[in-house]
């Protein structure tokens, strides 16, 4: 068996048992490596030399957590859900609990794809705007998996179709640069013609999530909620003012130094020296929102240790000879089978990002042997690579949901944001990408 296949599926097995996800990664590494014939002493090497690439990231989330924490003290987030609750309360007089509903999932909505381009600041929104509105959510008996299909919708369709932001980064620096590198002129190619009908598939399974699979009620303990998150924040103009010029900053300081840790910073700092948060109480503040993302920082460092391990086993090209190999000329069964092996290794990496410069130097050469167009090479390693993000338990776009919408441990990850945001994504993104393949 393909040590690759079997360290991916050991991982998911795990997972789905309810092992810690570190563990499970972990496992499944050290599993995989030996499974390829490298001696437990070069597997474990292999997995230490690749924690270090999940330590930027890491950093980033801790220091991102922080910032949060402070924008949360400065009332910005509880001014929201105390608006959200009053319009709950009118629904006692005949308000549509409906439209209270589609109102919170179209404004985290809008949120969620903005962090990937007008503030990019990916998941370090969620437990700061979601936390507050598990109140809200409960009192209207919204379902917690609907909005986790929502935020891991907002966190992954911008980046594979919207070249700004995040999306920048994926489709201009990372998936034409592969594929331009392996063979294919890309200067004249529009990436976004390439990516529209994956994207389309996205959102078609964020549509059978919120009008189909999880409209109805589901039940949550109110008193956990109100223990956890019902505390009475204080805040007025001046404090919702500053939060929303530390936010600017933030933003501008990223742009301007191309560091999501400085940007953050800049803003905590900002904070500080208005006085929203008082200094004495800075060094907690700052200690409590790194532990809030510590646990998605040690994932995905994990995560890196276990993509090393994959790397050095040698085995990914293996895999992707093989399953092209048994199906000679046949472009459609090509197609699908390559788009399924970068569903597999995006699941156990974690990282949509981290996949495509694995699988560009194997896919392109391969799809141009076999006819396909410059177009449909970049809608075939496009998609191949963000396959696995969503219903990944080491991405950070089913992470970073589990984090807002868990805090009273009534949400749990592997079944209430794993297995929904597999199923409503993963599916329908592997049939647009293969349709994209087949027709650009």
């Amino acid at each position: 068996m393909n040590a690759v296949v079997a360290a991916v599926a050991i991982m998911l097995v795990l997972s789905l048992c309810r092992i810690h996800v570190v563990v499970a990664l972990i496992i499944g590494a050290v599993a995989g490596g030996l499974i390829a014939g490298l001696p437990l002493e070069a597997t474990i090497e292999a997995f230490n030399n690749g924690l270090g690439g999940g330590a930027t990231v890491a950093l980033s989330y801790a220091t991102l957590g922080a910032f949060a924490v402070a924008i949360g003290k400065s009332g910005l987030a509880h001014a929201l859900a105390d608006k959200a609750l009053a319009l709950v309360g009118k629904q006692d007089e005949g308000k549509a609990v409906g439209g209270i509903r589609f109102l919170i999932v179209g404004l985290l909505l809008a949120i969620a794809i903005s962090s990937q381009n007008i503030l990019p600041i990916h998941i370090a929104f969620i437990p700061l705007v979601v936390p507050p509105l598990l109140y809200v959510m409960a009192k209207l008996n919204m379902d917690r998996r609907l909005v986790a299909c929502v935020l891991t919708f907002g966190l992954i369709t911008p980046y594979m179709f919207l070249p700004i932001g995040f999306g920048g980064i994926y489709l201009n620096e990372i998936l034409l640069a592969n594929v331009g590198e392996n063979g294919v002129d890309a200067s004249e190619l529009n990436v976004m013609s390439a990516m529209a009908l994956p994207a389309l598939g996205m959102l078609c399974g964020l549509l059978v999530a919120v009008f189909f699979s999880y409209r109805g009620d589901r039940k949550y303990n109110m008193d956990t909620i109100e223990q956890t998150e019902r505390v009475d924040i204080q805040y007025n103009g001046r404090t919702l003012s500053m939060a929303m010029i530390a936010i600017v900053t933030a933003f501008v300081v990223q742009l301007w130094l191309g560091s999501m840790i400085l940007g953050a910073l800049a803003g905590f700092v900002l904070f500080n020296v208005s006085g929203v948060v008082k200094w004495k109480e800075a060094d907690d503040l700052f200690t409590e929102g790194m532990k809030m993302l510590a646990m998605i920082g040690f994932i995905m460092i994990a995560a890196s240790g276990f993509a090393e391990v994959m790397r050095e086993t040698g085995e990914i090209a293996t895999l992707v000879e093989s399953s092209v190999a048994t199906i000679g000329d046949n472009k459609a069964m090509a197609a699908f089978l390559m788009l399924v092996v970068g569903l597999l290794i995006t699941m156990g990496i974690g990282s949509s990002f981290s996949t495509i410069p694995i699988i560009a130097a194997l896919y392109v050469p391969l799809a141009l042997e076999m006819g396909f167009s410059p177009l449909a090479i970049v809608a075939l390693v496009g998609t191949a690579g963000a396959l696995g993000d969503a219903g990944s338990p080491a991405s950070d776009s089913t992470l970073g949901p589990t984090a807002g919408l868990n805090v009273d441990g009534q949400h749990n990850h592997i079944w209430d944001t794993v297995v929904p945001t597999f199923l409503h994504y993963n599916l329908p993104l592997l049939g647009f990408g293969w349709l994209a393949a087949m027709v650009l």
